[in-house]
């Protein structure tokens, strides 16, 4: 290993050393350990344009431990994206780029955020099988214009999540031989010597899920490591470099211990690294000859300008693919989307049909997908429950492109997968499961609402109404919980023109992800006039008005909408005025002007909600009474549950004739 490389190195660890000191706050450790990995991987291997950090068939590169985020931020400066000294400085301030951990959207050269162990990964075998499916679909002879890696940074704490089986273990499967992973083996974590917790044999672990392992390597030895990176570019295999390392490397009295993992150095110990590093520079000094050895700017020009010039030509000899690849890239509709929404949305008028809208869902992405080639669709080995395939999509196999992933029993690495496929552009990802799954999906749903993604999930069997299976899967707080996750868009229609338009609303979201929610039962189907259709998108609209003033609300989602109706009939032939309201999405109804949501739910008039599900997010919207379900399920056909636990027509409008008559 070369002085320079040396240099190189114990850039980043001042770096790190000094913002980690001068916040009082955060990871010096791994950053200071992995900074000769960083040498390697950065300065010999990763394509990439600092000037253009959107660069299409730039390299991706994944910190999933996350918490040495001054790694990234070290190299981000250096190579010279537009990350100036000064927030570096600013580390884990108030609206700093520099946050505690990476954080896609608000750091340039970020490909993910990155904080919750595994998730990088997840996120990272997800860019990389888009990356392979795009190069299948668009790749010609001669021209390679997809074709670039994905490199993920992780430790011990990402190998210990239950996500990372999930999500390489199918990497494996696949083959996706351009996701390489280098592994900071240091034994350390917060609470001390790993050895004690994690003893597996992690080698033996990736080489049985099918990758390419390359063991013991040297990781404070920049050249050894860009060898086996250079290695591992040979095989047909994801790859899993072991990397061994100590902690707090540089740093003479903490190096190699679980004291430097996530606190201050503190002055007396950074004094000593100084020394020891040989850095006799002050605090957020970098020598100028250290600048232009890490200096990327000129490099990754000349790299992007020449994938430019093969993508001309790319284009010159196929217009249309070009064409295609680039509206796919940026995230645009095909000009016929809309046309298409609106033809299907007249079919389902016509056809009226009462079927599960589970079912209506399979109907909506069958039409959908004839002006979305970009669909990538998938389930949680649940695709003939949650009808998430469609006539024309093939399946995903290792040496066979498709468009629909059968992601076996994996509900949390799925969703992870989904945002890594979503980040890297070129497919809008969808995902199925039973909604009482969410909740093993529910950090990376998190993720994909805090990172604005593309991302849709689609959950079925979604209430009490899928009976025998019982409480187990039957969801009560699911919906709810859902909702209360800010920037996610959740959808429970009624019938297939609610349906509809929810997966329309969601494939045109270009920046947040939205949760789709479908019965296991049928419900019926709902005529419309042309502004209640047009109304849907709004989250809630008046789906049956009363003959006079109303004398009562009743508000209700998805299968509950036809009790709704229902009731209402029943009322009014006793002389009682009932409009009923569907609120498809309380998210998106939330969201719409006080004057619009005033001429929906008008002042002074009771309000019953009816949702099966727990019935305390229902009280905000000012309720006189809530019909839900406040225990969890029973195992019993669906109409027997309905019965027991209130949700009829005749319980439903006794209520209402309470509420009245108390006003």
């Amino acid at each position: 290993m070369s002085n320079l490389q040396i240099r190189m190195a114990n850039a980043i660890r001042a770096l790190s050393m000094d913002a980690v000191q001068q916040a009082n706050s955060g990871h010096p450790g791994m950053p200071m350990g992995m900074a000769d990995i960083a040498v390697a991987l950065w300065n010999d291997h990763l394509q990439h344009n600092p000037t253009d950090p959107h660069w299409m068939n730039r390299d991706r590169f994944v910190l999933s431990n996350g918490h040495g985020s001054m790694l990234l931020y070290s190299l981000l400066h250096l190579t010279g994206y537009d990350l100036p000294i000064s927030e570096l400085k600013n580390f884990r301030q108030l609206h700093s780029k520099t946050a505690g951990h990476p954080e896609y959207g608000i750091t340039p050269g970020v490909e993910t955020t990155t904080g919750p162990l595994g998730q990088g990964i997840s996120n990272a075998v997800g860019m990389a099988l888009a990356e392979k499916l795009l190069a299948e679909e668009f790749n010609r002879p001669g021209h390679d214009i997809v074709n670039h890696y994905t490199y993920v940074f992780l430790g011990d704490g990402c190998l210990m999540e239950g996500i990372s089986h999930e999500v390489c273990s199918l990497a494996g499967t696949l083959k996706l031989n351009k996701l390489i992973a280098l592994w900071d083996d240091n034994g350390i974590s917060i609470d001390g010597k790993v050895v004690s917790w994690f003893n597996e044999d992690t080698p033996k672990r990736f080489e049985a899920y099918g990758w390419n392992v390359i063991r013991n390597v040297d990781g404070h030895d920049a050249e050894a490591v860009s060898a086996a990176i250079a290695q591992a570019k040979k095989t047909d295999k994801p790859t899993l470099i072991c990397c061994k390392t100590a902690i707090g490397q540089g740093a003479p009295n903490m190096a190699g211990s679980d004291k430097v993992h996530g606190s201050p150095l503190g002055p007396d110990e950074i004094a000593a690294t100084r020394v020891a590093l040989n850095w006799p520079y002050a605090p957020f000094e970098i020598p100028q000859d250290i600048y232009q050895a890490w200096d990327f700017k000129r490099r990754g020009q000349a790299l992007e300008h020449e994938w430019n010039k093969d993508f001309q030509s790319y284009k010159a000899k196929y217009p249309e693919l070009a064409s295609e690849f680039q509206r796919r890239m940026q995230g645009d509709l095909s000009k016929d989307f809309s046309k298409t929404v609106k033809e299907y949305l007249e079919r389902c008028q016509v056809k009226a049909e009462t079927i599960a809208t589970r079912k209506a869902s399979q109907n909506a992405i069958e039409a959908l997908a004839l002006a979305l080639p970009e669909f990538m669709g998938g389930s949680a080995d649940l695709t003939g429950s949650n009808l998430t395939n469609w006539s024309a999509c093939k399946p995903v196999r290792a040496n066979q492109w498709g468009n629909h992933i059968n992601y076996g029993v994996r509900e949390f690495g799925m969703s992870a997968i989904m945002n890594g496929i979503a980040l890297h552009g070129g497919y809008i990802p969808f995902g199925g499961t039973f909604l009482t799954f969410s909740d093993y999906s529910r950090n990376a749903i998190r993720m994909a609402a805090l990172m604005k993604l593309r991302s849709i999930f689609v959950f079925t069997h979604d209430s009490i109404g899928l009976g025998e299976d019982g409480p187990t899967h039957q969801s009560v707080e699911h919906v709810a919980s859902l909702r209360l996750i800010p920037n996610l868009m959740v959808w429970r229609p009624c019938d297939t023109s609610e349906t509809a338009v929810a997966w329309a609303s969601a494939v045109e979201r270009k920046h947040g992800p939205s949760a789709l929610i479908f019965s296991r039962q049928n419900c019926p189907f709902v005529a419309r006039n042309a502004q209640q259709i047009k109304d849907i998108a709004r989250g809630g609209y008046v789906i049956r008005a009363s003959k006079a003033k109303p004398d009562a609300v009743i508000m209700a989602t998805g299968s509950e909408v036809g009790l709704a109706l229902q009731t209402a009939e029943r009322l009014e032939k006793e002389g009682v005025a009932i409009r009923v309201v569907s609120i498809p999405s309380t998210t998106v109804f939330d969201q719409q002007d006080a004057t619009y949501k005033a001429s929906v739910l008008p002042a002074g008039i009771p309000r019953i909600a009816v949702e099966a599900g727990v019935s305390d997010f229902w009280w905000k919207y000012a309720c006189s009474a809530v019909h839900g379900v406040d225990t969890f399920g029973e195992s019993a056909p669906a109409a027997q549950l309905y019965e027991y636990f209130g949700l009829t027509v005749d319980q439903i409008a006794k209520t209402v004739r309470q509420v009245i008559s108390q006003q």
